[in-house]
């Protein structure tokens, strides 16, 4: 283990540190006018956000979570997407409350802090560094960086061994089902948080804390009692 680090506090992106909804269904349904649907609105796509853009666009088309859209619509609505949002990362994007205090605080105290989204590569950094947020974090893994996102443990195992923090001392932060199985999988502790895009799953199955602000992290972290892998 890196012999400076206290932990490794691993964070989602949408939902978790930004509410990046209004953004994504601005340019949701610009992509759903340009194919000839009608636009769903943001509380639809608030729903549908945390498995990737091209599992959103799914969703949108069809109006279902496991829907899957016909090929040559998808590509279309998912382009028209990629070139809408990319000029609107940051126009009505907030910052949840207490996410750049906590930043700065974990840093203060020695944990090393790590950004894992589901969100594309092409939009990821953009937008961080748009919040002015990537300075805090010493990995960065987008839906794409990997073979594997979320739920699939890899991305969590990855950056834990080039930070080479042990498991035991890593912990997931998000508000999906993605991330708390990703955690699971991983075999590391997690904490949601519940003002996110849960898209209706009662998070308090897992076992976990559940938090409406992320202020209150930081004494769970400080008494690490207060976090367990998930069964």
């Amino acid at each position: 283990m890196n012999g400076l680090a206290t932990g490794l506090a691993l964070f989602d992106l949408d939902g978790t540190l930004v509410d990046s909804a209004p953004d994504i269904a601005d340019a949701v349904d610009v992509a759903l006018t340009a194919c000839g649907h009608a636009p769903i609105g943001e509380g639809a796509v608030r729903n549908y956000i945390g498995n990737g853009a091209q599992r959103l666009l799914h969703c949108a088309l069809t109006g279902a979570r496991d829907g899957e859209a016909e090929p040559a619509l998808h590509a279309q609505a998912y382009a028209e997407f990629v070139a809408a949002y990319q000029t609107r990362l940051f126009v009505r994007t907030r910052i949840f409350a207490g996410v750049v205090d906590v930043l700065a605080m974990l840093a203060s105290r020695g944990w090393l802090l790590g950004c894992i989204t589901n969100k594309p590569q092409r939009f990821t950094r953009p937008l961080l560094q748009a919040a002015e947020l990537e300075q805090y974090f010493g990995i960065v893994l987008s839906g794409d960086s990997l073979a594997t996102k979320k739920p699939d443990p890899e991305p969590i195992l990855h950056a834990a061994a080039l930070l080479q923090v042990p498991l035991a001392r890593v912990v997931m932060v998000g508000d999906s089902s993605a991330d708390l199985d990703a955690a699971r999988n991983a075999g590391v502790a997690a904490i949601a948080v519940s003002y996110g895009y849960a898209g209706g799953t009662d998070l308090t199955c897992y076992g976990v804390p559940v938090i409406a602000d992320l202020r209150a992290l930081l004494p769970l972290l400080h008494n690490r009692a207060g976090i367990r892998a998930s069964a």
